[in-house]
């Protein structure tokens, strides 16, 4: 899922003029607020400039990639620049919509058909408050994968996960073995973390800081809990 820039001051416009002219009808919001945005990012919405399906297939291939999420579009993408190879990529779920293109209301869509609707399984150190101790596990099932659901943030893996793998008879698989190609992947926009040993620059997957921050963020928090009395 990329994050895309459009006049947000002439959106803001026309939706305030919209929902002024329906009286404040909540249940007209949503269908506004798309045909804005179909309005002023056509060019992100034209069939023409969208991935299509492939029906016809090969009758084989050098790659199969599994999952059109983001790492699998970044592998799939890798592989095709040897003119030489062929290459599948399989998707199980559908394409984006005008909703699923605003980061915000991706809270929305779980539990949705973009959603596979995973549970976890029951353990001892986790989800123990939840019923039947599963929480619910949310995982992308649409082009874009999971990045279309968790508001685009950028997340690896535990790193005591690869080394387990690895402990359990996987070479290769240690974090600190994986580490280079997290790296290789990744554009890391951000000064302050681009030279970090955990970040590079250069790859397809762009990381960085949201433009805005919220002015909450300045408020000392343990100063005002320490005011709240406890009985």
């Amino acid at each position: 899922m990329v994050a895309h820039v459009f006049p947000s001051a002439a959106v803001a416009t026309s939706l305030k003029a919209a929902t002024s002219f329906l009286l404040g009808t909540k249940a007209l919001f949503i269908p506004t607020f798309m045909a804005a945005l179909l309005y002023f990012r056509y060019d992100l919405y034209d069939p023409e400039t969208q991935i299509f399906n492939q029906k016809t297939l090969l009758a084989e291939y050098d790659f199969i990639v599994i999952g059109g999420g983001s790492a699998g579009n970044v592998v799939a993408n890798r592989l095709t620049e040897n003119p030489n190879w062929k290459v599948l990529l399989l998707e199980a779920g559908g394409y984006e919509t005008e909703l699923t293109d605003v980061p915000v209301l991706s809270i929305y869509l779980h539990k949705s058909r973009f959603d596979w609707k995973y549970r976890t399984q029951p353990g001892d150190t986790a989800c123990l408050a939840m019923k039947d101790r599963r929480c619910v596990w949310t995982r992308g099932k649409v082009i874009g994968g999971s990045s279309v659901l968790n508001t685009m943030l950028y997340v690896r893996g535990n790193r005591r996960d690869f080394d387990q793998w690895a402990t359990d008879g996987n070479p290769g698989w240690s974090y600190e073995e994986v580490l280079p190609y997290f790296k290789k992947s990744m554009d890391q926009r951000n000064p302050y973390l681009a030279k970090n040993r955990y970040h590079s620059t250069g790859g397809y997957l762009t990381v960085q800081d949201s433009p805005w921050n919220t002015p909450l963020g300045e408020l000392n928090w343990c100063e005002h809990a320490e005011q709240i009395p406890l009985y």
